[in-house]
């Protein structure tokens, strides 16, 4: 049996964890714990050997007796005073015209305390109403202004799945929720589809995001052009479930490849599959042809056994093997007497004469630039340009003067 338990104050609320010796405590028993806010009942709903990860043995705080039939009658009296509180408080903000909404009124085991949670858009000055509240009651009132979320786990609602909120039901502590968690999951941006009964965002979008988050880090860009080793391909879409993606092909063919088999045909690394390889001689001596055929009856693809001995497969680029040089001597015969016939009937390449050539006009023209003085060459059939004449300027002569007799 274990000494720790977890002991609930709330339907709703936190679980708190004591340590039960010398007393041996059931499940859903009740018990009488001491707390920083006063003396409690609660309700055993957790039993261990152990505390849980993050709570230390020695802080735990012992339980101080079990509860007996009174308590149990003194804690239905604190419901039905709480239930009153709440119809009294609620006339009251009508009276005083707040912009405020009571969620509900939570009475302490000993009634030194009467804590009253409502939500608003923002502050309010509720001074008048604690004034009204301590003269009903003579106690401690606190008035505790809580979040949406907070509100619909303690009144509880049904959600889109169709079952009663995760908050309402077992969720504790909440989260934050990003918008980024919805695009990663590949949802549908529709605030009616994401958000929950509070209008905010769905809580179970946080149940799954270190999945999707380690899925989006394996899978490739989507909507970018690769080069594998099956030929240029486009990402169009992922698929968590299957653990794929799918991808068009340059003929406008989308293909579903799993995640393991991308990065093969990304890195180049060659595709384990079944293929029936077929050896054919040739009426040519010494040469055979190799038809390779994909279990997908893919068209036979033939390849030439001489030249490449490993066969390429289909989709793959070829492989060219590394060849040890060859010296001349070890060419064969026909090949060393072809080029031995080559040199005698090439005739004999001589030097150009040193002698100047002389074009149409008669005047002599360089050997390294034919045609032109500045060394360019003249295109065959053009009419040589003529050479622009600069005009000399006239000298300004001075007017005679006419003598006047």
């Amino acid at each position: 049996m274990g000494h720790v338990v977890g002991v609930k104050f709330r339907k709703q609320g936190q679980i708190y964890y004591f340590d039960a010796r010398p007393y041996v405590v059931q499940k859903d028993e009740s018990v009488i714990v001491k707390t920083e806010e006063g003396i409690g009942l609660g309700r055993v709903v957790d039993l261990r050997t152990t505390p849980p990860a993050g709570v230390l043995e020695k802080n735990l705080k012992p339980i101080f007796r079990l509860a007996t039939e009174d308590d149990l009658r003194d804690q239905k009296e604190n419901l039905t005073l709480a239930d009153e509180a709440f119809t009294s408080c609620r006339d009251c903000i009508v009276t005083h015209n707040l912009e405020m909404k009571l969620v509900d009124v939570e009475v302490y085991f000993d009634r030194s305390k009467m804590v009253f949670y409502f939500t608003a858009p923002g502050r309010i000055d509720f001074r008048e109403l604690v004034k009204d509240l301590v003269r009903a009651y003579r106690t401690r009132i606190e008035l505790r202004q809580i979040g949406v979320r907070h509100e619909t786990q303690m009144l509880g609602a049904v959600g889109n799945c169709g079952q009663v909120c995760c908050c309402r039901r077992f969720l504790r502590k909440f989260e934050p929720v990003t918008i980024k968690m919805a695009k990663d999951q590949n949802l549908f941006l529709n605030p009616a589809k994401i958000s929950g009964v509070c209008g905010r965002l769905l809580c179970c979008l946080a149940y799954e995001k270190d999945t999707y988050a380690d899925f989006q880090k394996r899978i490739p860009k989507m909507g970018k052009k690769f080069q594998t080793s099956l030929g240029a391909m486009r990402t169009l879409r992922s698929n968590l479930f299957r653990d794929s993606i799918v991808v068009i092909t340059e003929d406008n063919e989308e293909r579903e490849v799993s995640l393991d088999e991308w990065q093969e045909i990304v890195s180049g690394k060659r595709i384990e599959r079944s293929v029936n390889i077929h050896v054919k001689p040739n009426a040519a001596k010494g040469s055979a042809s190799v038809v390779v055929q994909e279990a997908d009856g893919c068209q036979p693809a033939p390849v030439n056994q001489r030249r490449d001995r490993n066969p390429q497969v289909p989709g793959e680029k070829a492989k060219n093997p590394v060849r040890p040089p060859r010296s001349k001597d070890s060419r064969p015969e026909d090949s060393r007497s072809r080029d031995a016939r080559k040199q005698k009937k090439s005739p004999p390449t001589t030097a150009p004469s040193a002698e100047k050539k002389k074009n149409d006009t008669g005047m002599p023209e360089s050997i390294d630039s034919p045609g032109s003085k500045d060394g360019t060459a003249q295109k065959p059939g053009s009419k040589r340009r003529k050479p622009v004449r600069k005009r000399r300027p006239r000298k300004k002569t001075a007017p005679q003067k006419t003598s006047s007799s």
